[in-house]
Formats: C-alpha cells, structure tokens, sequence
C-alpha cells in the first residue's frame, strides 16, 4: 500500500484547539490533501469557547488515506452513531485510523481498540480502562502502532503521533524536514515516558545537556560511551546518567541507539551508499551489526527497507 497522501480530522464540538493546531502544521502542507471534518459543515466550539470554521462533513472522511480523532472536551460521552459508523468504515476499507490524547475515547467507543494495545493521556487512562475493558492499556506509551490504528498520549504527545506517522509511512527524511521546520525533536520512540521531570532537552537551548546531544548527534560515527558524554557535561557518569533520563525518560544508551538508527535511516532512504558505509557513518562496526539492530527496530533488514521506500518513489 503507498503512503498515505490524503488526510482528514474529525473536529467534534468541543475539540482541542491545540489538537487542531498540531495536525494543522503537520498535514496541512502541500504535501498533503488536508481536510478538518465536523458532523456537519460550519462553526465548530472548541475547548476554549473560540468558533472554528469547518467546510467539510463526515462524507471527507470516507476517502482519506489517514484518518485522526481529535481530543475534544465531551470524551466522556462516546460521539454519534455517524461518527462511529464512519470511524469503523474508514479502518474496514484499510485506512489508518489514528488518535491522541482522549481522542482514542472515540476510537475505543468505535470498538477499534478491542485486543488492542493503545494509550492515552495517563490522567484518564483509568477512566478508559473502565468504559472500555477490553483495550490492552500501555499507559506509559508516548505512542503505540498496532498497523492500521495507531494511538498516542496526551497533549504534545499528538506531535510524536503525527511524526511517528509521518516516519513510518514516509520516511526519516521526510519526518526530520517536518520536525526541522517546526523546532521540535525528530523522533522520541514510544515507549519513552509519558511524563519527564523536564523538557525534551534537544529543544532547550540553556540545558547543558542540550549540547552534548548536538555534539554526540555530530559524532555518530566516533565511540561515544557514557563516560565521554558525562566529561563533556562536566559531571560524574553517575550523575550525568541520573539527569539525563530525568530530562529525557530514557538512558543515555537507549538515546545513543535511537539517534544511530535514526541517522541510518536517513541515509538508507536518501543516498546509494553501500549499507557497510551506513554503518560505519552512524557508528556500527559493521553492516552485520546495524542488520540486527535494524530488524529489531523496522522488522526488515536495511536492504528491504531501502528497496522498499525506492519502490514507493517510482
């Protein structure tokens, strides 16, 4: 199936306007054939009392390739009959659904999370776990794919959602373009935690940390063990490695990896380098080694994977 190109939201009464804002920035480009859906064309409240202007109804979301459920202030009361219909209809015919936030409430209501794993916003996962047993809650999850429907957790939680998406579907580059343009991090794997004691630190420019992660991102292809890192952040290892999964939810090996890969799929989906020269630029001693990292993470090895982001593109 090709990536997906058209893409529709469902914008209820009562829907968050940073919701609307988060796909906004990252559909609505040109790229994209974008388009905001209410139960019918017109003014649509939202969380903060502003009107929107919607144009489009239910029947957009019939044809999207990618279909979002926006987070919206009634979650607890499950949304029309229509919108179910419509939800459940758009998963049958092999589009991607996808929420964050409360926003899963609809699909859970939808039935499209039954057996499935999914997460939302931790401060009401309890209360999904109640009206909806039988979703398999992951509560720390900033994200989980299950395929064709993907759910995330709350508030800015919708950007790694949507840039998750956007790298599954359409590659590393163009998800780092993306997040480039909108200063956010290019990718936070999601199992990363839920709730960090502070910001992510590749977009705080005073942490100290913020720089030896640019200075390890420019230096994939050298050694990097802990011990260099913490030098560079003039602290102890012990310490370094205490704040920074404090500021980040993850272990500075955990980043190392993450940022390896990410880099060697940049590379796999925008050079003809030979998968040994990959390797050895994102700081693996060899391609046999980068192959089994690779599979764990993308299921293929790098050779499918680049073929098959070629076969997209022709």
């Amino acid at each position: 199936m090709p990536p997906f190109r058209t893409v529709a939201a469902y914008a209820p009464p009562g829907v968050s306007l940073l919701s609307v804002g988060v796909v906004g920035e990252m559909f609505g480009g040109p790229d994209f054939d974008f388009a905001l859906c209410a139960d019918r064309p017109g003014p649509v409240r939202t969380d903060l009392g502003l009107p929107l202007a919607v144009e489009h109804g239910l029947d957009r979301l019939a044809g999207a390739d990618l279909v979002l459920a926006l987070p919206w202030s009634g979650f607890r009361t499950p949304p029309p009959a229509p919108v179910l219909d419509a939800l459940r209809s758009a998963h049958e015919r092999g589009a991607t659904v996808a929420a964050h936030c409360v926003g899963t409430f609809a699909l859970a209501a939808a039935g499209l999370l039954d057996g499935r794993r999914a997460t939302t916003h931790w401060r009401f996962a309890a209360l999904l776990a109640t009206l909806h047993p039988g979703v398999v809650l992951d509560t720390g999850a900033l994200y989980v794919d299950e395929g064709r429907v993907v759910t995330g957790a709350g508030a800015a939680a919708g950007f790694d959602l949507c840039l998750h998406l956007l790298r599954r579907e359409h590659g590393a580059a163009a998800a780092n373009s993306v997040a480039r343009n909108l200063v956010l991090p290019a990718h936070r794997e999601g199992g990363q935690a839920q709730y960090l004691a502070a910001p992510v630190p590749e977009v705080c420019s005073d942490d100290r940390l913020s720089e030896v992660l640019d200075w390890a991102r420019a230096r994939l292809g050298e050694p990097l063990p802990v011990e260099a890192l913490a030098r560079r952040a003039l602290m102890s290892r012990r310490s370094f490695a205490r704040r920074f999964t404090a500021a980040t939810g993850t272990t500075p090996h955990a980043w190392l990896l993450a940022q390896r890969l990410n880099a060697a799929e940049e590379l796999l989906e925008t050079t003809d380098l030979p998968v040994e020269e990959v390797a050895r630029r994102v700081g693996y001693a060899g391609a046999a080694v980068l192959r089994e990292q690779f599979v764990r993470r993308r299921g293929v090895p790098p050779r499918e994977y680049r073929r098959a982001f070629t076969q997209r593109r022709t």
